[in-house]
């Protein structure tokens, strides 16, 4: 399960990652924001005392500074996986993924995992068309690497992803 941050969405990630069980990724993306270097530091202290895998959106140096798991990709950036993990070798690194394309791209540039979005219907103002479970499913079994449902999961759609061969599901407000 991962918890991804959104300034809009989730104004108080901190709050949010507090009530998340141990072993839960939390991806936080600062969008730019003055206070994102703070937010992730507070993020990186309560992942260390709560077991929760702090993953950075896009930001390596600042994923290297707050001592955070490692790093999450755009889907325009999966490119720089390589180099990351040349640099950061024991480091997780996730990507965001939209087509068939995309998955292939992140299989071919090394990294751990891939959020496979739009899963469900989604409130999220870049959501695409919903993948729904049987493409969904399509997708993730021909992807060759860890394949996490994003967009629209919540408690109810999550038992719809069973049997899709994802390996978990992240969700933005879905947490909340």
């Amino acid at each position: 399960m991962f918890f991804v941050t959104d300034p809009d969405r989730t104004p108080d990630p901190l709050a949010v990652a507090a009530r998340l069980p141990h072993g839960t990724g939390v991806i936080f993306r600062g969008f730019g924001r003055p206070d994102a270097e703070a937010t992730a530091l507070a993020l990186a202290r309560l992942a260390r005392r709560r077991g929760l895998v702090l993953l950075i959106g896009r930001d390596e140096a600042l994923s290297a500074r707050v001592g955070a798991a490692g790093v999450h990709l755009p889907e325009r950036d999966l490119w720089r996986a390589r180099a990351i993990r040349a640099r950061h070798p024991g480091w997780l690194i996730s990507g965001a993924a939209h087509s068939p394309w995309a998955l292939a791209t992140a299989r071919r540039m090394g990294l751990d995992v891939a959020l496979l979005s739009t899963a469900f219907a989604s409130n999220s103002p870049s959501a695409k068309r919903p993948l729904r479970p049987v493409r969904l499913a399509a997708m993730a079994r021909g992807a060759g690497l860890a394949v996490v449902a994003l967009g629209g999961v919540n408690g109810r759609t999550a038992k719809r992803l069973v049997g899709t061969g994802v390996v978990g599901f992240a969700a933005v407000q879905g947490l909340t």
